[in-house]
């Protein structure tokens, strides 16, 4: 029997509610995985729309052994110059053959990382990386696209593709899914085409 995949999403004060719903759901109930939720700080977190999150776990590798993926979550507060360092567990996700993504300002963190270098990737605009970090590994392979970007095991996207965020996440995690994701992809495309 196949080992239940188990994802972390980070989050941080000021979490954006919608940059994660339909990857959070969709792994749970039509994947047969877990997710549960990770902090670099202790006690209740609250979203921009209000809504409160006590995290499962905090962001050290000991507690997140188990990881098979993680996705860190936007929030402004990882514009700021003291933002949590989250460096070690993304490097310990990706280098034991795991999936990491950065949605929105959640990017920041993997470019503080280092995870761009040499990797395609995108985020909330051309200069919009440098305009918080000012300089990063990587900046020269920025896609300026609308939709997110997946390059191996690294998956990133602007905080308006929350969905082809979770498309490409999920088949970067569950590549043996590839037609129900095709689905998933062609009902979220659905939603967008003029009636």
């Amino acid at each position: 029997m196949e080992k239940k995949r188990t994802v972390g999403l980070v989050f941080v004060d000021g979490w954006a509610d919608w940059e994660f719903g339909m990857l959070s759901g969709s792994i749970n109930e039509w994947f047969g995985g877990k997710v549960v939720s990770l902090s670099p700080s202790t006690g209740q977190l609250r979203s921009i729309g209000g809504l409160r999150l006590v995290p499962d776990r905090g962001v050290a590798t000991s507690e997140n052994a188990d990881l098979d993926a993680v996705a860190v979550i936007g929030s402004d507060a990882w514009s700021a110059t003291d933002a949590p360092d989250i460096t070690p567990l993304l490097k310990d996700v990706l280098a034991r053959g795991g999936i990491v993504g950065g949605i929105c300002a959640g990017t920041l963190a993997l470019a503080r990382a280092g995870l761009f270098s040499g990797r395609k990737h995108t985020s909330n605009g051309a200069g919009w990386i440098e305009s918080r970090l000012k300089t990063y590994a990587g900046s020269e392979f920025y896609q300026d696209v609308p939709y997110a970007v997946r390059d191996g095991h690294v998956v990133s996207a602007a905080g308006t593709a929350p969905g082809t965020f979770a498309i490409a996440f999920l088949e970067a995690l569950f590549p043996e899914q590839a037609p129900q994701i095709a689905e998933m992809r062609e009902m979220i495309g659905r939603e967008f085409q003029a009636s």
